[in-house]
């Protein structure tokens, strides 16, 4: 059976990432921070389509923990054929309101993070061949703070590393969907209705999930999993910057 490893597995994209790929049969290694939401995901996916579910607890703004997950992606007698690198938080806004401190750890798991673990996986999938699927954000086209310029890295950085690697067998993929419906926004302390976003830019996460493991069976390096969305890059690129800096401000992706 392919094995795939899932960052920010306890909820949203990351667990619904982990019930598709359950359901094609793929064995699941489930990495985040809640030990107790990973535990209840992992029986949950063994007891409905008999795969393998191995827990990995792992907060990604730490060295020691983004080190683990790395040797469990290297080890080369228990091969990771897919790397989901999904974990992922918000925060406010406005960047000089933060905390520094919160500032740096958003940009270790959105950044460094999804790098040391594209490295091990890298380097354990060339020549055998392997799949990764970055999840971005829309916003890294459009200027929003320190998340779009984390997110814009991530698709920069998908774009070179599918060309480059495609030739050893690996190909790299970054998913840029807009607003989903997960637990995001609402562990920013935003309820429903509360995120400043009008009701049709929401997309639903089985359909960002499904195209984004099309796009990677594909070999797509960027997919923007729906219409609208395109639409708005595309009228971002036509636009002043400053007014699409303006309209960003309404909501978080």
């Amino acid at each position: 059976m392919p094995t795939a490893l899932i960052t920010g597995a306890s909820a949203g994209l990351g667990a619904e990432f982990a019930r598709q790929l359950a359901d094609r049969g793929a064995d699941l290694v489930l990495v985040a921070r809640s030990e107790d939401a990973l535990q209840a995901l992992a029986a949950e996916l063994r007891a409905s389509h008999g795969v393998a579910a191995e827990v990995l607890v792992a907060d990604l703004a730490e060295e020691q923990h983004v080190d683990r997950v790395a040797q469990r992606i290297a080890d080369a007698g228990r091969p990771i054929d897919l790397l989901v690198n999904n974990a992922g938080f918000g925060l406010p806004l406005h960047f000089a309101d933060n905390e520094i401190a919160d500032e740096v750890r958003h940009l270790r798991v959105h950044v460094e993070a999804p790098m040391r673990l594209m490295h091990a996986a890298l380097g354990a999938m060339r020549g055998r061949g392997g799949r990764i699927i970055n999840v971005a954000s829309v916003a890294g086209f459009i200027s929003r703070s320190t998340y779009s310029a984390c997110k814009a890295w991530l698709i920069g950085f998908s774009r070179w590393a599918n060309g480059e690697y495609a030739a050893d067998g690996v190909t790299v993929t970054a998913l840029c969907p807009g607003f989903v419906h997960t637990t995001f926004h609402s562990r920013m302390g935003l309820g429903a209705g509360q995120e400043g976003v009008p009701r049709f830019l929401w997309v639903d996460a089985p359909f960002v999930v499904r195209q984004g493991l099309r796009a990677a069976a594909q070999g797509r390096s960027v997919v923007i999993p729906s219409l609208r969305y395109k639409a708005v890059v595309a009228g971002s690129r036509l636009v002043p910057r400053s007014l699409t800096t303006r309209i960003a401000r309404r909501g978080r992706m």
